[in-house]
């Protein structure tokens, strides 16, 4: 079945009611989930339809409420990673994407948004973009990141200082490269010797597992 054309049924599937909040283990399996590539399957699936309408324009007036332009930054950040993974494409609503998380900030809808996994998709879109004010946007993430603790459940406080450190992997990378290398060979650009080594060490922020605090201690 084809999801209906409607924000809230983004926002069912990626935000789903099922508790994660409420243990750190189950918490970071929301995580490993959406970031690792778990989620490719069900966007190709159910949510291809959506993924093309917004990155169309089509879409564009859910942005009129706060919630509604939640669920198009999840369909022009998040989904076109999954849909058109390895391709030009997956990056191609960046710039629209962050254009609507920049205005969420000024008139509000950022901070109506009352858990902090959601607002943290805010600030992951920040540093997808490339472009000349790549790292005025992390600057803006961290500080961003910073204020989350304000708004993190009780519950999941071990988990608090993840995000920042995240940014600043990222911050790293833009600052030594002032784009994302992995990306390279999808764009066909050229890397340089700095970001053929990177490349080969495979270190990127986004592969990055997500850890459960305390789960390897002794």
């Amino acid at each position: 079945m084809i999801p209906a054309h409607d924000p809230q049924t983004v926002l069912d599937f990626w935000f789903p009611d099922d508790g994660h909040w409420t243990s750190i283990e189950s918490h970071a399996a929301f995580w490993e989930y959406r970031m690792q590539g778990g989620v490719d399957d069900a966007i190709l699936r159910d949510f291809g339809p959506i993924t093309e309408a917004a990155a169309r324009g089509d879409l564009d007036h859910w942005a009129e409420t706060s919630r509604g332009r939640l669920a198009l930054l999840i369909a022009l950040d998040q989904f076109p990673r999954s849909y058109w993974r390895d391709t030009p494409a997956a990056y191609a609503q960046d710039i629209k994407a962050n254009l609507l998380v920049l205005e969420g900030l000024q008139n509000g809808h950022y901070d109506a948004l009352k858990e902090a996994w959601e607002r943290q998709f805010y600030i992951i879109a920040l540093g997808h973009c490339e472009g000349p004010d790549h790292l005025a946007r992390l600057d803006l993430a961290l500080k961003l990141s910073e204020a989350q603790r304000d708004v993190v459940r009780p519950e999941l406080l071990a988990m608090a200082e993840r995000p920042l450190q995240q940014v600043a992997r990222v911050r790293g990378v833009i600052e030594r490269f002032g784009r994302h290398p992995h990306r390279n060979a999808v764009y066909g650009r050229l890397s340089s010797p700095g970001e053929e080594a990177y490349i080969a060490a495979g270190d990127f922020p986004h592969h990055r597992k997500i850890d459960v605090p305390g789960q390897n201690a002794g």
